[in-house]
């Protein structure tokens, strides 16, 4: 059974054919920032705001971020956690996520299992989702030991999304890496996307209104951004990327 914010993004989906959400990493944002980040990206037309990143060092600071997001937006706030200390019970929900492609099983299904009592507990609402690292993987391929996917390789990434999807993800996320020099490229994203039948998270190195309308033209779903927050025109940014998604 679906709930609420799955309900709620699906509707998105459904209603925009391709939704944006802002990602911010508590690691490189105070909470006033984050709140101003949160306040500009909700008024730009962004779904969600998503939190966490490759590395989370305090949870108090994470949970401080969550609670000043919520405080400042109407907007579902989605943990995207590193490991089980990227999990607040303040959040609304979590990407319940195995990273596919890692080396290490604690990526796969360890961290997963440390963190499961956890959401249970808080009621945060898990949404099962299946992480590829392709290209060059930037810091979460590294953090996450994955054996990241060449860009060209569609029939490697195509599998892994498709068992993804059979292992009963309802969510499959093309993760680029966070400021990498190109995002996944259009033809990557149509080739995995064709053959799907759960949405796409397409995020990694999308900074601009071009390439974020290419992903959404190529299928992608949902696109994910978060290195362009860290600037001080990030109030236009946002909104320059989600014009682009809706004029894909």
């Amino acid at each position: 059974m679906f709930g609420r914010i799955e309900k709620y993004l699906l509707g998105k989906i459904s209603a925009e054919k391709t939704i944006h959400m802002t990602l911010i990493d508590p690691e490189k944002i105070t909470s006033a920032q984050a709140a101003v980040v949160a306040e500009n990206s909700e008024n730009s037309g962004t779904t969600a705001i998503m939190i966490g990143g490759s590395t989370v060092s305090s949870q108090e600071h994470l949970d401080d971020v969550v609670q000043v997001i919520k405080k400042n937006v109407d907007l579902p706030t989605i943990l995207f956690p590193n490991n089980a200390s990227g999990i607040s019970k303040h959040s609304d929900a979590i990407w319940f996520m195995s990273l596919l492609n890692s080396a290490d099983p604690y990526y796969l299904v360890g961290a997963q299992i440390q963190g499961a009592p956890l959401i249970k507990k808080f009621n945060i609402e898990p949404l099962p989702m299946g992480y590829i690292i392709v290209g060059q993987g930037g810091t979460a391929g590294i953090v996450g030991q994955a054996i990241t996917i060449p860009y060209e390789k569609f029939d490697v990434v195509l599998a892994h999304a498709l068992a993804g999807q059979y292992l009963g993800m309802r969510f499959i996320y093309l993760e680029g890496g966070s400021g990498v020099t190109n995002p996944v490229p259009p033809e990557l994203i149509s080739a995995v996307k064709k053959h799907l039948d759960v949405p796409l998270i397409v995020g990694g190195g999308i900074r601009t209104r071009e390439q974020a309308a290419a992903a959404a033209q190529a299928g992608a779903d949902i696109i994910v951004t978060g290195n362009i927050i860290e600037n001080v025109d990030n109030k236009q940014r946002i909104a320059e990327i989600v014009e682009g998604i809706r004029q894909k």
